[in-house]
């Protein structure tokens, strides 16, 4: 249940993430770099405590995974014209066709000028070895600038990969270069990701990313920004958002990455503006976009580009507006 006191208590402490246009280099650039040979760069900011920086907007892989090959080509273009230099995907999106996809539309042109991320889903340290060099493979990558231990579900599931040796390999490979930086996802249990950090407490640096749903639902139900965003803001951990948008769960749906006949709260409910500035307003690294074709890309590099933050008193008076549509309903995805 939403408490509008608690929520700007909470709130009082976090400011929106680092901007650090003119103050942090980007990869491979010099400090105060707004553009690369690409062209204009959308504005940057602090990944954590990495000393990196990032476009504050970054293409979902599942979305581009499931393109027609000339539609995912329009929507790369659109991409690195519209200054977007962060690429998500998992090993686990279609079969490895998200990364494949990588491989070949992004990385022979364009390594250098990119943040490439990926993850696995791997239970043991056996499949984690497996799937970091087939992710190398198909994305034509020597390293990674990014991988995840990827959707942890519950505390038993944090607790099971933990002992079977996940962890270590992920280590391994940032020790060996073949990650510059490591992090954890989930989307369905807060408590899987306080477990996975209490498990890591004794090295609180261990990892420099999380990534987990942040929307203007989530606050009223089995709430990510409440239980684990502070804990992350701690470690200085540099958070990633997805499911902005509820995973189309704003848009009626009901199953992954898809509309559906549910209530629309974008947008009866809300804007799409106010969706994803609600986002941009918490403090995260970079909020990660699953869209259908360039055109809905295009949108959020637009409202990038305009982006004013939203002050604590606005974003706790949209959470109270949409109180009643959290939970499973929207959030399908929650445990």
């Amino acid at each position: 249940m939403f408490n509008r006191r608690n929520f700007l208590k909470l709130m009082a402490g976090m400011t929106a993430g680092s901007m650090v246009s003119g103050t942090l280099a980007a990869k491979g650039l010099k400090p105060g770099a707004t553009s690369d040979r690409l062209g204009e760069l959308l504005p940057l900011r602090a990944l954590g405590s990495t000393g990196e920086a990032v476009t504050m907007l970054g293409v979902g892989g599942w979305h581009l995974g499931r393109m027609s090959e000339a539609e995912a080509q329009k929507t790369v273009e659109t991409a690195l014209a519209g200054g977007v230099r962060f690429i998500d995907s998992a090993e686990s999106y279609w079969g490895g066709g998200s990364e494949e996809r990588i491989g070949k539309l992004l990385t022979p042109k364009y390594r250098d000028e990119l943040f490439i991320m990926t993850k696995t889903t791997a239970g043991d340290a056996e499949t984690a070895r497996r799937h970091l060099e087939g992710s190398l493979r198909r994305m034509k990558t020597d390293h990674l600038d990014l991988w995840q231990i990827h959707a942890v579900d519950t505390v038993n599931d944090v607790d099971s990969r933990l002992s079977k040796g996940v962890l270590e390999v992920v280590m391994k490979a940032k020790e060996e270069g073949k990650a510059r930086f490591i992090g954890f996802t989930g989307h369905t249990r807060p408590a899987a990701h306080l477990r996975m950090l209490e498990k890591t407490a004794d090295t609180p640096d261990m990892f420099d990313t999380c990534q987990m749903p942040i929307n203007a639902c989530d606050p009223s139900y089995e709430s990510f920004i409440t239980n684990v965003l502070p804990k992350l803001m701690e470690r200085k951990i540099g958070v990633l958002a997805m499911k902005t948008l509820a995973n189309g769960g704003f848009f009626g749906g009901s199953q992954h990455g898809e509309h559906g006949d549910n209530p629309h709260l974008v947008p009866h409910q809300l804007t799409m503006r106010e969706a994803i500035y609600f986002a941009w307003s918490l403090p995260i690294s970079v909020l990660i976009t699953g869209c259908d074709d360039a055109s809905q890309l295009q949108e959020k590099i637009d409202l990038t580009k305009e982006f004013v933050p939203m002050d604590d008193n606005g974003r706790a008076s949209l959470v109270a507006r949409l109180g009643n549509h959290a939970g499973r309903r929207v959030e399908f995805y929650k445990g």
